[in-house]
Order: structure tokens, then C-alpha cells, then sequence
């Protein structure tokens, strides 16, 4: 059922209690956010994926976006969040409520199931909302948004690091909890002798005793193959949940070193191994991501999360397609790293030329102003940095594709919130020194400043 009007929810009045919009600083950031953010607008493009007309009414959309913007701008996760929001009456005015709470008004779990509801079709709109915030409020102008930068990075998942030997035994130990929960007695379990098996190729394989670790390996495949095959002989028609175990397992079973396309979690298969080249970090364990930011202000106007480790070029006009859909603007020069050689002539295709690529050119070969904007583009890594350090793309814990594409999205819309929260507080730290200079100036005696 969709979610009640703030008037039906009665979150806006109540006669008997203070209304927190009288009590709070209406200079705040977040006050200001709170009434520059089309509400109404989000509810309507949100609201379509409640059909059924009966059942409990849904959540107010405002509360649940709220706390996703203040999760991915503060780092915070799930219940960490929604514990400070009963402490704090700015983030409780934020998300539309007048009146203080003393609880919240659900569990930390419902915010998973609207990601899940929502999906990253709508997802997008917090992220659009960002930048239109920002055009309204003239921190990001057309000029601006004439030129971008784009460039790609991976977004790793909450995964351990997948030795086969671990892999063999948590795939074991998943199908063995799988098969209790159904009912099925194996004939044997293998939990003794696997820990024991786990813990011994470690040993070896620290002490650099590889043929002996190898041993201690192929007992790990041994005992996941006669469970996996034990399960198929005692249930030849499992659920769609086991099914899908199984296949996982049986490819964690049968793939070897060497292969390609191997399996790297159990309950993750999607990840995917992404080599970096880089010296502290060779490989990274989850999707590449796509960004998008404007070369002058460093705004976020478009993310993807894409699954395939496809090539950077080949991503380009995917990437300035989303931006021309959230910003409402197609640029005019997109400013790229090497890696996406072959991009102009699909971008020049894609968009009848209306869109230059400029790769990276020695100083001679480009005009002053532009090579300018070149070397501007390497603003978009501090960008990245931020947003992996700062607003939890570090370590997606979101489950399956969908969760990748809804986590990249929510990162950037809470890089582009801080910055908005950023601009207020230093428009209010503006405000109060023009009014203490103000103040100084009315006086008889003239105001001696420190600087001419």
C-alpha cells in the first residue's frame, strides 16, 4: 500500500507537543536542505512501486529518503544511523517530522527492503535530486555542466579474500547448513576433518610448502564433492534457493587456478576480479564503477555500477547518456585518461558530434585554454578517494547486482549532500560575519581592521 500524506500520517502537527521548527536554528544546514529538497517530486517518482491498494500503509517516502541521504554522507550504516537519527532533532525535522521522537518509527531492516523495492531505476532520482538541489541553488550552473570528467574505478564488495581452500570449505560448510534446514541427513558432514584441513593449508601455504598444501586442497574439493553429490542423490528435485547453492558449489567444485570466470563467493557470485596493476593492491574483488563529475566544481552527476569488467571505452556513452538524464545537459567536452583509446569515434557516432573526447596529448599538440581542462581532469580521483574513504564505497555490503548498481548511486548522492551541507554552513558562517561586521561598523568609533 502506498505510503500516507504527512497530513494523514499526522507527523506534522501535534497541538500538545513543541514544534521542533520553532526551537531549531532555521540557519542550519540540514533546516536549509530540508526546504530546498523537492519532497513531493521524490514522493511521486518513488511512490509508483507501491500497486497493492490494501495491507499496512508503506513508510513515509521522505523519512526513508532522508536516512539514506544522512547514511551516505555521515558513513553510517543501517542501525548506526537510525540510532542517532531518535538523538538528534535536525536529522528528525530532515526527514519531515516537527515534533520530537523518542523512537523510530520502524527497524533498521525496512531500509534494506525499500533498496530492494526501490531498485537503481528509482534509486536514481536521490542522486538527480542532488543536482538539482544544486543548479537551484546556483552552486552548479550550465557552464559547469559544458564539461565533465569521467573515469572508472572498482567498487569492491564485502567479500573475503578468496583462496581456493576457503572457498572449497565455506562452500562445504553453506551446503551442509543448507541441507539441515531441509532436513536431509547426510552421511557425513566433514566439519571436523575440514577445519582441520583448512587450518593445515594455511600452515603450508605460509611456510611456503606448496606440495604439501596442495595435499591438505585437494582433500578440501574431496569432501565439497561428496556433500554436493550426497544432496543430489537424496534430493534429485530441490527448491530454486538450493538449486542455486548447488550450481554455485559445483562451479567452486570444478574451477581451478588458471580459469577464467571463476566463482569468488558463495553468497556473492557476482563478484568479479579486476586487476589494478597497482603495487599495494594487484587485484580488487567486486564491480567497476563508472563516474561522472564536472571539471570546474567536482559535482557527481552520474554513476554506474557496471557488471562484465567491460572495457573503459566502451562505457563512455552509457556514462554521458546518464548525465544528459540527471543533469538535463549534454556536455560539450568530456576530458578521459588513457584507457579509453577508441571512445571518440563512439561517442562521435553515438551523438552526431556533439560531444568532443579529449584524451591526454603532449602540451604542444593542444591550444592553452584547453590543456588546461586536461590536466584538470585528474580532479576526479581525490573525487573517487573521497567517496571510497568517506561515503562507504570501500566496501559494498549490499547483496547481488542490483545492490552494486543501488550502492554506487547512494555513494554519490551522499558525496554530492555533504558538499550541499558543506556550501550551507559556510553561507551561514558568511551571514553571521557580515552581520558582526555590521555590528562594528554602527559604532562611533570607526572599526580599526587587522588587514587593509
Amino acid at each position: 500500500m502506498r505510503p500516507k500524506k504527512s497530513e494523514e500520517e499526522g507527523i506534522q502537527g501535534d497541538l500538545y507537543r513543541a514544534q521542533l521548527s520553532s526551537q531549531l536554528n532555521s540557519k542550519h544546514e540540514l533546516f536549509v536542505l530540508a526546504a530546498a529538497i523537492d519532497w513531493a517530486g521524490l514522493d511521486e517518482a518513488l511512490g509508483d512501486r507501491y500497486v497493492s491498494e490494501r495491507g499496512r500503509p508503506a513508510l513515509p517516502t521522505r523519512l526513508l529518503v532522508g536516512l539514506h541521504y544522512l547514511k551516505y554522507a555521515y558513513d553510517e550504516s543501517d542501525e548506526s544511523v537510525c540510532a542517532r537519527w531518535v538523538e538528534n532533532p535536525y536529522w528528525q525535522h530532515f526527514c519531515g517530522y516537527e515534533t520530537l521522537q523518542h523512537d523510530l518509527p520502524m527497524h533498521p531492516t525496512s531500509m534494506t527492503r525499500w533498496r530492494q523495492r526501490m531498485g537503481p531505476e528509482r534509486i536514481e532520482a536521490l542522486l538527480q535530486q542532488t543536482v538539482v538541489v544544486a543548479q537551484r541553488q546556483g552552486h552548479l550552473n550550465k557552464n559547469s555542466l559544458k564539461r565533465v570528467n569521467v573515469d572508472t574505478t572498482v567498487q569492491p564488495k564485502a567479500v573475503a579474500f578468496p583462496t581456493d581452500a576457503r572457498l572449497a570449505d565455506t562452500a562445504r560448510r553453506a551446503l551442509v547448513r543448507a541441507a539441515g534446514h531441509r532436513g536431509i541427513e547426510l552421511r557425513q558432514s566433514y566439519v571436523r576433518v575440514g577445519k582441520k584441513a583448512l587450518f593445515e593449508h594455511s600452515r603450508y601455504a605460509r611456510a611456503r610448502q606448496f606440495k604439501r598444501a596442495n595435499r591438505h586442497l585437494r582433500k578440501l574439493r574431496t569432501y565439497l564433492g561428496r556433500v554436493l553429490r550426497d544432496i543430489e542423490r537424496k534430493c534429485p528435485e530441490p527448491d530454486p534457493e538450493l538449486r542455486d547453492l548447488m550450481q554455485v558449489c559445483g562451479r567452486i567444485h570444478e574451477q581451478r587456478r588458471t580459469d577464467r570466470k571463476k566463482v569468488y563467493s558463495v553468497h556473492a557470485p557476482e563478484v568479479e576480479c579486476i586487476a589494478k596493476g597497482k603495487a599495494h593492491k594487484k587485484y580488487e574483488f567486486g564491480v567497476k564503477v563508472s563516474m561522472a563529475t564536472t571539471s570546474k566544481d567536482n559535482w557527481v552527476v552520474g554513476a554506474q555500477a557496471l557488471h562484465g569488467a567491460p572495457f573503459d571505452g566502451h562505457t563512455l556513452v552509457g556514462q554521458l547518456q546518464q548525465v544528459e538524464r540527471l543533469s538535463g545537459q549534454l556536455p560539450n567536452d568530456t576530458f578521459v585518461d588513457r584507457g579509453y583509446r577508441g571512445a571518440p569515434s563512439r561517442v562521435a557516432q553515438s551523438f552526431d558530434g556533439a560531444v568532443a573526447v579529449h584524451l591526454p596529448k603532449a602540451r604542444r599538440k593542444v591550444p592553452r585554454g584547453l590543456y588546461r581542462w586536461m590536466r584538470r581532469r585528474s580532479a576526479i580521483e581525490p573525487v573517487i578517494g573521497h567517496m571510497k574513504s568517506d561515503h562507504r564505497m570501500e566496501r559494498n555490503p549490499l547483496k547481488g547486482v542490483s545492490g552494486d548498481q543501488v550502492h554506487a548511486l547512494l555513494c554519490a548522492a551522499g558525496f554530492n549532500f555533504r558538499k550541499l551541507l558543506r556550501l550551507a554552513a559556510l553561507w551561514r558562517a558568511w551571514l553571521r560575519f557580515h552581520a558582526l561586521l555590521t555590528a562594528l561598523q554602527s559604532r562611533r568609533t570607526p572599526l580599526q581592521l587587522p588587514f587593509p
